[in-house]
């Protein structure tokens, strides 16, 4: 996450068919999934399992529904200077601090323990993310953008969340030789700075980044991007979408805290696919076990456990849930298989660096820099460093694999 929307064109007007009933047969069946699935997670796990499980859902409906991800505003931001997708990252992360920073000082939040996503900022961050970011534009999508879009239909976005399983699998044999590089410590700007010199210090760094884009958007195009209108209006805006992105700004800031309180850590994604490659190659005779990454207590409890056990797992199925019903009641859940084979061809490479870099980075879009800055970690923005730049050599490979030219950039992710 992802995707922050890319500004750049306005989301398709619903086609008379989608006027009409607003839920097929894949809408049914998300609805089911995220009901059923809610009462036997809080049956057979705890009623806080079926509650992210239900949080996920609500994070797919928002993604999609906002056509939030961040693929897309990083390269339209570098391919042609306008930058309210970033813009409004910036107004995510900013809501997301003041939300998270005061509960992370205290240690406990509505009585329940909670602590943030901080990991050490060192080498094996700065080419993680770097991978993470030429994988972002190859993949065409980030860790959330993967997820919400494969859930709303599309089908390319399938075979990159497959070999992006297969990159973070592949990155666990290797995670102590990532981990063993220079690094520093641990740092939390709520350590340092306290709560609310942390805040403070954190708003300031998103505006000055906010500013930048201003300043960039202005001298290539002249004047800023205004948002795109929309046919719909009211409740039904809200129910079918579009969504403007400050809307979706707002939901994944809630929902990240909501996660936060139930979980007692912010949202992550990735971790999931790790555990589910890993499965996987238990499944054909390898022996994960053996490898230092899935040596950890935590991670070697989740290897042993059902997945359905995992936090991350049952909240990335509720976001392909959630996707599946906002895709549904949009009208546009129409799955295509005619994909042309050079886009294949970076869906397997972007989805191999987007797993691998997301796994020795400590995390993704999400988990390292959504979920990163809002608990103040260091590693959180030498992530969006590193992962800029990678999208900046992602940008200038796409044309060859999506022969797009300068066409405007197009909100896949």
């Amino acid at each position: 996450m992802s995707v922050l929307s890319s500004s750049t064109v306005s989301p398709s007007p619903p086609s008379p068919r989608s006027e009409a009933p607003p839920l097929g047969g894949p809408g049914l069946i998300a609805i089911a999934v995220l009901l059923l699935g809610t009462v036997v997670l809080g049956l057979f796990y705890g009623p806080v399992q079926g509650a992210l499980f239900l949080v996920g859902g609500a994070l797919g409906i928002s993604l999609y529904h906002a056509a939030f991800g961040f693929t897309s505003a990083w390269r339209v931001f570098i391919a042609e200077g306008r930058g309210r997708g970033l813009r409004v990252q910036m107004i995510l992360l900013a809501l997301a601090v003041i939300l998270f920073f005061p509960a992370i000082a205290d240690g406990t939040l509505f009585g329940n323990p909670v602590k943030g996503s901080v990991s050490p900022a060192g080498l094996g961050v700065v080419a993680g993310a770097f991978m993470f970011g030429v994988g972002m534009q190859l993949g065409g999508g980030c860790a959330s953008g993967t997820l919400f879009t494969a859930g709303g239909g599309n089908a390319r976005m399938l075979v990159t969340l497959l070999f992006f399983i297969i990159g973070s699998v592949v990155a666990t044999v290797h995670f102590d030789w990532w981990t063993s590089l220079p690094s520093l410590p641990p740092v939390s700007l709520v350590q340092t700075f306290g709560a609310w010199g942390g805040i403070a210090v954190s708003l300031a760094i998103f505006a000055a980044i906010a500013g930048l884009t201003v300043i960039v958007e202005r001298r290539r195009n002249g004047a800023l991007e205004q948002a795109p209108q929309s046919s719909r209006s009211g409740f039904g805006r809200f129910l079918r979408g579009p969504w403007p992105l400050v809307w979706g700004a707002v939901a994944l800031a809630l929902l990240n805290f909501a996660t936060l309180a139930l979980a007692g850590r912010p949202w992550g994604i990735t971790s999931a696919f790790a555990l589910w490659g890993a499965k996987g190659a238990q499944a054909i005779g390898f022996d994960p076990s053996a490898w230092a990454y899935w040596q950890t207590p935590a991670n070697a409890k989740a290897l042993s456990d059902s997945v359905f056990a995992d936090v991350t797992s049952i909240m990335d199925f509720g976001l392909i849930a959630g996707a599946m019903l906002a895709a549904s009641l949009a009208g546009r859940f129409a799955p295509r298989l005619d994909i042309p084979l050079r886009s294949v061809l970076a869906a397997v490479v972007g989805g191999l660096l987007l797993g691998y870099g997301a796994r020795i980075a400590y995390g993704c879009n999400i988990g390292a820099y959504f979920s990163g800055i809002a608990s103040g970690s260091l590693h959180g923005y030498l992530w969006a460093v590193a992962a800029f730049a990678g999208n900046v050599l992602g940008v200038r490979l796409r044309p060859w694999f999506f022969l797009e030219g300068r066409a405007p950039a197009r909100i896949d992710g």
